[in-house]
């Protein structure tokens, strides 16, 4: 039998056990495919609706085969440096409930 194993590195940017999610479709336009040819739209990215943030995906969301639905947090709080990218001073200022916290 052969079994093919691979590391999944999860990293957890929630800052609080307290949140607010709301579902988006999350598109697959300009998203670059990985070495795996897997078009994956990392936890902790900004979601953005008609070019302005909307919040932060909470999962990661595989768009390979097209628009998916992703769960968009929208309030809570989150350690800044554990977002897979910095995030702009203008969609800070989009998403007001998110709060960020240092470690």
């Amino acid at each position: 039998m052969y079994v093919k194993s691979k590391k999944i590195q999860d990293i957890n940017f929630l800052a609080s056990a307290k949140y607010q999610n709301f579902t988006y479709q999350a598109d697959d336009t300009g998203v670059e495919a990985n070495a795996n040819g897997r078009k994956i739209i990392p936890a902790g990215t900004v979601y953005k609706k008609d070019g302005k943030a909307v919040g932060l995906t909470f999962h990661d969301i595989d768009v390979t085969e097209g628009p998916q639905p992703v769960a968009v947090m929208v309030e809570g709080w989150v350690v800044e440096d554990r977002l897979p990218v910095a995030i702009s001073e203008e969609d800070k200022a989009n998403m007001p409930n998110i709060k960020y916290r240092e470690v």
